[in-house]
């Protein structure tokens, strides 16, 4: 029997206590693993496996992690892993002694960090081993690992714990060594063409570069609030005013805002900026560099997507804002001067204007993204966005409604974005102002007055090309990744509760808490009378009632209640169902639930995406406030079961 099938029979707290008695028994010995400061290993699994044949039968060194062991009397066989990968190690009581291969039985533990000195060989089923002359334990594991066969699967508990999902699934572990080789790659292909990295404030009195909410902190001494960066847009464009013609920096971001598979709190971006460089200069910047990425790093321009197989070879269509509109929606804005016009003819097609300027570029811009965007799969670069969502571009000179910016749009995802940057500071100036007056009617995600950028841009700067680009959507493009939070080693995830309000730190929280239970007062709540109107069985029983899986939620974009579910209803096919609670939950919390839906009732587009579907919550009032929970049911019910 294998270790790790003997461990699972055992309650949990019993598992612990043996492997904290070994080791107190090691160090009752004066062998305590923890006092070990270094260990000389020569020689890596993965380098073994690549270069048998001029090691066989030499004397090797390793150490790792021992991830699973067979015992076989007064044999052994465990598994080691390093950093390059696994190697099997064969210990025998004949090569190692009878009291060193008697202290790997009865002391150590599959987890725990070993060393190994021996001899290259391979088994007579092929597999290329070492065989032990020689063990020591480095590290004691105190607890035991996931069981091998299914791995680490809870994903809350892998973004949660993320050292357990790197030791456990090698995937994870290439996923972020590719993110690393991309950043390596964007510095020399940047550093390359006579670019200069270099740093500005993750901590500013305004905030601006963007329009996203920041996150507000206070500086003491000063006695001021200050904010995270939102963008490092103004502080680089300073550095093309001061004579720096070619600048980079690749960082982190942080944007107090919703978080779903595209969106994390705080995030990496790489922006550049270009003395006498234009925006069709960044397009072919940022063709070559992506592109160039995927051959270099995968060895081929060909990848797999969110379902879709998406071709990055070279040579990507570039399409105006309104040509896209009138292809995918059939408004041809160009044709259309008029405000009001504008707007009647978006809301016709469908696109919600409510609570956006009734204004002619913001019709345009909302039928792009909600009727375009969606269909957008193929690298494609969408240009001449309107002056009114674009407060730092330039207006083209064609028309002035419109401004030199691109986005970048691959399987639906915005990648990066760019302009010809504004250096005229007056029409800056009013475009700042026009932020403020946004701001001031409530609009937290709306820039600030910034008059220091704006004295630097009456001193005089070149035209200039800038970009800005998603370090972790790249990433996830080219590792396969459906969410944001499988290329960011710790996403920021809503802490966990149990144990007294502390965060717990072990592999427990995969388990059920029990928590004791709380008197819970319903003294002022409210219930809305019950319906005096009888209905008949016939018309109930056409109502589907569904058991459903929450396979993935985010928020909806420029929607502060709604949240996107994608269920798992039983069928095969993935099910959308929006619903308006997101004041009550964090999309995070929901993922994995099983929860209830009516699912034969008719799409009802809300924000440009059919919803299928509704799912049932529980309502009422509490002193005049009121209060929803969605219906969750236990996890031990299928999808697609059916209610009666």
């Amino acid at each position: 029997m294998s270790e790790q099938q003997g461990q699972n029979a055992q309650p949990l707290s019993e598992l612990l206590q043996i492997r904290r008695d070994k080791l107190s028994a090691l160090q009752a010995a004066g062998e305590n693993p923890y006092a070990i400061t270094r260990f000389a290993r020569d020689h890596m699994a993965q380098e073994i496996r690549d270069h048998f044949d001029e090691l066989e039968g030499q004397k090797v060194t390793i150490a790792g992690r021992m991830m699973s062991r067979r015992i076989m009397g007064k044999a052994s066989f465990a598994d080691v892993a390093d950093g390059s990968g696994r190697i099997q190690v064969y210990l025998r009581i004949d090569e190692m002694g009878e009291e060193a291969y008697k202290a790997t039985k009865t002391s150590w533990d599959v987890g725990d960090i070993v060393g190994i000195t021996g001899h290259v060989f391979r088994t007579k089923r092929g597999e290329i081993s070492v065989k032990a002359t020689a063990g020591k334990l480095l590290s004691k594991s105190l607890r035991p690992l996931p069981e091998k066969f299914h791995g680490l699967q809870s994903t809350d508990l892998r973004y949660r714990q993320r050292y357990l999902d790197l030791i456990m699934n090698p995937d994870v572990r290439r996923t972020f060594v590719l993110r690393s080789q991309f950043i390596k790659y964007v510095r020399k292909f940047l550093d390359d063409r006579g670019y200069i990295e270099v740093e500005t404030p993750v901590l500013n009195t305004i905030s601006g570069g963007a329009t996203a909410r920041p996150f507000v902190t206070h500086h003491n001494t000063l006695d001021i609030d200050m904010y995270l960066r939102i963008a490092t847009e103004l502080p680089l464009k300073r550095l093309i005013v001061g004579g720096m013609e070619r600048v980079y920096e690749i960082g982190r971001i942080f944007r107090n805002e919703g978080m779903d598979p595209k969106h994390n709190p705080e995030f990496t971006s790489v922006e550049l900026y270009q003395a006498y460089a234009d925006f069709n200069d960044m397009m072919d910047l940022f063709e070559a560099m992506l592109s160039g990425a995927a051959k270099e790093l995968l060895g081929t321009y060909e990848v797999d997507w969110q379902g879709e197989h998406i071709d990055l070879t070279p040579g990507w269509p570039r399409m105006t804002m309104a040509e896209a509109v009138k292809k995918y929606v059939g408004i041809d804005f160009m044709a259309i001067s008029d405000d009001a016009e504008a707007v009647a003819a978006a809301e016709a097609a469908g696109v919600d204007m409510k609570g956006k300027e009734p204004t002619w570029g913001h019709a345009l811009y909302e039928s792009f993204d909600q009727k375009v965007e969606s269909c957008l799969v193929q690298p494609t670069f969408i240009t001449m966005h309107p002056v009114d969502v674009s407060p730092l571009a330039k207006r083209s000179p064609k028309d002035p409604r419109l401004t030199e910016r691109f986005e970048l749009f691959i399987c639906r995802s915005e990648m990066g974005n760019a302009f010809s940057e504004l250096n005229d500071p007056i029409d800056q100036r009013g475009r700042f102002q026009k932020e403020v007056e946004a701001r001031a009617h409530g609009d937290d995600e709306a820039g600030m007055m910034d008059e220091d950028f704006l004295t630097a841009l009456e001193y005089g700067m070149p035209p200039t090309g800038g970009l800005g680009i998603g370090i972790d959507r790249c990433v996830m493009l080219l590792t396969g990744s459906d969410s944001i939070r499988d290329v960011i080693l710790f996403p920021t995830m809503k802490p966990l509760q149990a144990n007294g309000g502390k965060d717990e730190g072990d592999a427990r929280k995969a388990e059920p808490v029990q928590a004791k239970a709380e008197p819970i007062d319903f003294s002022k709540v409210e219930i809305e009378p019950l319906f005096q109107e009888f209905v008949d069985f016939d018309t109930f029983s056409k109502s589907d009632f569904r058991a459903v899986k929450v396979l993935a939620c985010e928020a909806v974009p420029k929607s502060k209640k709604l949240l996107k579910f994608t269920l798992d209803d039983g069928t095969g096919e993935d099910r959308t169902i929006l619903s308006g609670i997101h004041a009550y939950y964090e999309p995070e919390e929901l993922v994995g639930k099983t929860c209830i839906a009516i699912v034969n009732l008719p799409p009802r587009k809300m924000m440009g995406i059919d919803s299928c579907g509704m799912l049932i919550s529980a309502v009422h009032q509490e002193e005049g406030e009121e209060k929803l929970h969605l219906l969750m049911v236990d996890d031990h019910i299928p999808a697609g079961a059916k209610l009666y």
